[in-house]
């Protein structure tokens, strides 16, 4: 994975996106809302916001802050904020999730519905969401992870060398992510059809060790 190729797969993506991943995402996405505990006032960022399917379910007394990495996407988000009359309190951004213009300790609560496996570096990409999220606040982390059914975990490994063109990878281990990043977990909630994608949510911390290498996997050391 990498920039260009997720911009590419993201513009092909956009006009049909919502027709495609709206109805079948949409309770991952609700869940992750109701989870937020979201107070008035609160400052939420929310990486990857897409065409903004997750905006409308936000509270009205929250500010939302949304970033993406595709044009056409929050050209849609953009659409989709002046239909609803939410300009006042959403802003949308163009920008990198891996490296964010933000300061430190900005937002009460961050989010990212369906980016951790798109991300060229996810580790990175946590590394973020911790620095501009506040101490002691919240990070909601929802993806798709790799299926411990032996038959679904096969289809995802024989998809991974198609990850540039999907846009995703199929292939994504939720141990070697837990691992990478060190997340303080809270919760972890299945989601969505048949549980198959899982609901992350940790406390931010700022304090938080660089983890060491991880350790190789059998699928690894197979390629290798």
């Amino acid at each position: 994975m990498d920039i260009e190729a997720i911009r590419k797969s993201y513009k092909r993506y956009a006009a049909g996106y919502d027709l495609l991943f709206g109805g079948v995402f949409h309770a991952g996405r609700t869940t992750l809302v109701q989870r937020m505990d979201l107070q008035p006032g609160d400052q939420v960022l929310e990486v990857g916001v897409g065409t903004g399917l997750s905006l409308p379910l936000y509270p009205a007394d929250v500010e939302i802050t949304g970033i993406d990495l595709s044009p056409e996407m929050l050209e849609r988000a953009q659409r989709r904020c002046q239909r609803l009359g939410m300009q006042s309190r959403v802003r949308l951004e163009l920008m990198d999730a891996e490296n964010m213009s933000f300061d430190e300790a900005t937002f009460d609560k961050v989010a990212a519905m369906y980016v951790a496996t798109v991300s060229p570096q996810p580790a990175r990409l946590i590394e973020e969401m911790s620095r501009v999220c506040r101490p002691g606040g919240d990070l909601f982390i929802l993806n798709h992870f790799s299926s411990s059914n032996p038959v679904l975990g096969g289809i995802e490994r024989m998809l991974a060398p198609l990850s540039r063109r999907l846009g995703w990878r199929p292939d994504f281990s939720l141990e070697e992510f837990l691992w990478e990043t060190r997340l303080d977990l809270v919760e972890r909630i299945p989601v969505n059809l048949f549980g198959y994608w899982m609901l992350l949510h940790a406390r931010n911390r700022m304090d938080m060790p660089v983890p060491p290498a991880a350790p190789m996997t059998q699928a690894a050391a197979r390629v290798e």
